[in-house]
C-alpha cells in the first residue's frame, strides 16, 4: 500500500497523532468551562469568575476546578500522593497558563491547518470514543459547549503540538560523540560487543631483545607499513613479511567481538573506516603489528518491532460519503468476529487499495512506515485485533494486526535510534526553556477572587 506511505517526516515522539483524541477526552470529561478559551470577548458563566489573564485569552475558576478534580481523580486512581491544597492549586494555575501562551503563540505562528485534516481528526476522536458524528454533537450539545466551538478547539490543539515540536525540537542539539557515548555504554549495559575483522603483519621480537635488535625489527615494520601505505596490497605484504600463523592468509585474523581483541588493537583500529591501515605501529609484548581494519559489524544494541498487518480501505466520494464508509466497515468488522465472513474475502472484494489481491496483506512494516492517524491505531491493537474504522487522508481504514516481531538494526538505524533517545531525554529541558521564554514576553493578569 504506496499511497499509506508519508512523504513528510513523522512527529518525532510521535505526540501528534494522540492530540486531537486528548482533547476529546478533555472537553467530554469536562464542564463547558474546560473550553471557553476563545478569547477575552469570552465571558465566564453566571457565579464565575476569571482566576488569570494570558494574552488575550482567559483562565476561569471553573475551568481550574474541573481540571483539580481530573488531577485529584487520576492520582486517586494511580494511588499517587499529592501535593498540599494551596501548591497543588498554584501548580495547576500553572499548568493552565502554559497552555495559553503555548494556543496564543502557535495562532500566530503556526502552520494553517485545513478544513479536511480537521475534518479527520474530529471524525477519528468521535470514532475512538464509539460515538457517531451526530452522537458527538448531541454529547456536545448536552455539555453545553456547541460543535464549532470544538472544532476550534481541537484546531488549537493540533496547531499548538505541530509548534510545539517545531520549536522545542529546533532547541535540541545531538552530536555524533554523545551518539558513541550512548552506544558504547549500551553495550556494555548488555554485553553486546561490536564485530571487527582485522588483518595484520606482524613482526616479532625476541624477549630481552638488545637495543640494536629492536631497531632492527621496527625497521622491518616500518618498511612494511610503508610500503601498505604507498599503495601494495595489504595480503601481498603480509604473505611476504608478516610472522604469524595467518601469513598465508593475507595476515587476516577474521571477524571477532571487539572484547576478544587486544586493547591495543581496539584503540588502533576503533577511529577507522573498513578499508584503512592504521597510520602507526602498535607495539604489543608480541612485536611490532601493522593493522588494517576489513570490516566492522556493529552489536545489536538496539532492536525494532515490525507488524505485519493487512487493511480495507473505503476512499469517501459523493456516491460513499464518509459517514456511510465507516458504518460499511463497522459492518465489515462485526461480520469477522461472527465469523460470518473473513477479512481476506471482504478486502478482495471490496478495498480500494493496491493490496486487496492479497487479502488487505501490507506484509512486514517497521515504525514510521504508515502515516500517523494509521500507525496509531495500528499499533494499538493486540495480535489478531480488529480496529475500529479508522480515518485517515486516504479514506477510512479496517486495520488487522496479523503477527509482530523483533529485529535487530542495522549499524545505520543503530545510530538513528539512539540520536532519537537522546533528544527525547533532552525533551524535556528543552521544553521548559521553551515555555519559560514564552511566558516572559507574555502578557500575564493574575486576578483575585471577586469580594
Amino acid at each position: 500500500m504506496t499511497d499509506l506511505n508519508s512523504s513528510a517526516p513523522h512527529s518525532f515522539p510521535h505526540r501528534l497523532a494522540a492530540a486531537a483524541a486528548a482533547v476529546l477526552a478533555l472537553v467530554l470529561a469536562a464542564p463547558a468551562t474546560q473550553a471557553q478559551s476563545g478569547g477575552a470577548a469570552t465571558q465566564a458563566q453566571t457565579g464565575d469568575y476569571i482566576v488569570a489573564v494570558v494574552n488575550q485569552e482567559l483562565v476561569t475558576a471553573g475551568e481550574l476546578a474541573s481540571r483539580l478534580a481530573r488531577v485529584s481523580e487520576d492520582a486517586a486512581r494511580s494511588k499517587q500522593a499529592l501535593p498540599p491544597a494551596d501548591l497543588l492549586r498554584k501548580q495547576v494555575l500553572d499548568l493552565l497558563i502554559d497552555e495559553r501562551v503555548q494556543v496564543t503563540y502557535a495562532r500566530e505562528n503556526g502552520s494553517r491547518l485545513d478544513e479536511a485534516e480537521l475534518d479527520r481528526a474530529v471524525t477519528n476522536v468521535a470514532v475512538q470514543n464509539q460515538l457517531t458524528l451526530p452522537q458527538l454533537r448531541d454529547k456536545l450539545r448536552q455539555d453545553g459547549m456547541d460543535y464549532t466551538r470544538f472544532r476550534s478547539t481541537v484546531r488549537d490543539q493540533l496547531i499548538t503540538e505541530r509548534v510545539r515540536e517545531r520549536e522545542v525540537l529546533g532547541r535540541i542539539r545531538v552530536t555524533d560523540a554523545e551518539i558513541d557515548a550512548f552506544l558504547d555504554k549500551r553495550r556494555a549495559e548488555t554485553g553486546a560487543a561490536a564485530g571487527y575483522n582485522i588483518a595484520q603483519i606482524l613482526v616479532t621480537v625476541p624477549d630481552g631483545a638488545n637495543v640494536a635488535t629492536l631497531a632492527t625489527r621496527r625497521a622491518r615494520a616500518e618498511a612494511a607499513l610503508k610500503r601498505v601505505q604507498a599503495g601494495e596490497p595489504f595480503e601481498d605484504v603480509a604473505r611476504e613479511l608478516s610472522e604469524d600463523g595467518k601469513r598465508a592468509e593475507g595476515g587476516v585474523i577474521g571477524l571477532r567481538p571487539a572484547d576478544r581483541l587486544p586493547d591495543l588493537f581496539m584503540a588502533a583500529v576503533r577511529p577507522l573506516k573498513p578499508g584503512d591501515v592504521a597510520p602507526a605501529l602498535v607495539r604489543s609484548g608480541a612485536g611490532f603489528h601493522v593493522l588494517k581494519l576489513i570490516d566492522k559489524q556493529e552489536a545489536g544494541v538496539f532492536t525494532s518491532t515490525q507488524t505485519h498487518a493487512r487493511h480495507i480501505l473505503l476512499r469517501p466520494s459523493a456516491q460513499l460519503p464518509q459517514e456511510l464508509a465507516l458504518r460499511r466497515l463497522a459492518d465489515f468488522k462485526r461480520q469477522i468476529e461472527s465469523g460470518a465472513r473473513t477479512f481476506e474475502q471482504l478486502a478482495r472484494e471490496n478495498s480500494e487499495d493496491g493490496s486487496a489481491p492479497q487479502g488487505g496483506d501490507l506484509g512486514w512494516v517497521s515504525t514510521g512506515a504508515f502515516v500517523p492517524e494509521f500507525e496509531e491505531a495500528m499499533n494499538a491493537l493486540p495480535v489478531s485485533g480488529l480496529s475500529e474504522p479508522i480515518v485517515s487522508r486516504f479514506g477510512v481504514h479496517l486495520i488487522q494486526v496479523v503477527d509482530r516481531r523483533q529485529v535487530t538494526l542495522d549499524a545505520k538505524q543503530q545510530r538513528e535510534q539512539a540520536r532519537n533517545v537522546l533528544r527525547e531525554q533532552k525533551y524535556d529541558e528543552a521544553f521548559a526553556d521553551w515555555i519559560r521564554e514564552l511566558r516572559a514576553r507574555a502578557y500575564i493578569e493574575m486576578r483575585e477572587p471577586p469580594q
